[in-house]
């Protein structure tokens, strides 16, 4: 493993990989509704949200992200038909990340849990972001503005030159050729959908 890389390692084991470029990775904190329901659905939301229902994720370039074992158990959802496609690991439901269905948009939100097997605050410093606070089970902090700005337009750069430099190809959750998910994602029906939203 590269000495600048960070580990990923879902809770058993199975699934593992690496983040390079960790300190090119922006942390942020999630409130929205579909964030806590996808944690929710994985059946353990204690372990991923904090007591405001916030998500904590590294949003970085899906192509610094690397699986080195397990990738069988790759498994992905999505809560409605067009919304955003989410990763997890099947043998013991650790939530990956978040992802675009357009594969040219280079971003994948790395959720804090498959990120805690070392250095965490080290690797990705202090949270930037705090975004969709409106839902928040309570008044969310907030972030810096200046910091918020520049993390905004940072990210913002690097999401562009992904594009137009080819490189968005080079994504560990789309097939680069095809543009298709690696995994079928699993859309929930309404009913699911429903129950996910009564319980958040």
């Amino acid at each position: 493993m590269d000495t600048a890389s960070h580990p990923i390692r879902c809770r058993c084991g199975k699934l593992q990989g690496e983040v390079t470029h960790p300190e090119r990775g922006t942390r942020a904190v999630c409130y929205c509704r579909d964030c806590q329901a996808f944690a929710h659905f994985l059946g353990s939301p204690q372990e991923t949200l904090d007591p405001m229902g916030g998500t904590e994720v590294i949003a970085i370039l899906s192509r610094w992200v690397f699986f080195t074992a397990g990738t069988e158990q790759l498994a992905c959802m999505s809560l409605t038909g067009q919304g955003a496609l989410r990763w997890y690991a099947a043998c013991c439901r650790t939530p990956i990340g978040n992802t675009s269905r357009n594969f040219k948009l280079s971003h994948v939100g790395l959720i804090h849990s498959c990120l805690r097997a070392g250095g965490f605050e080290d690797a990705f410093g202090p949270v930037r972001m705090r975004v969709n606070r409106h839902g928040a089970k309570g008044l969310a902090p907030t972030a810096p503005v200046a910091g918020h700005t520049i993390a905004v337009l940072r990210y913002g750069g690097l999401l562009t030159w992904s594009r137009v430099s080819g490189k968005y190809k080079q994504n560990p959750f789309f097939d680069g050729a095809t543009g298709r998910p690696r995994v079928q994602p699993r859309v929930l029906s309404k009913a699911e959908h429903d129950k996910l939203k009564a319980a958040v």
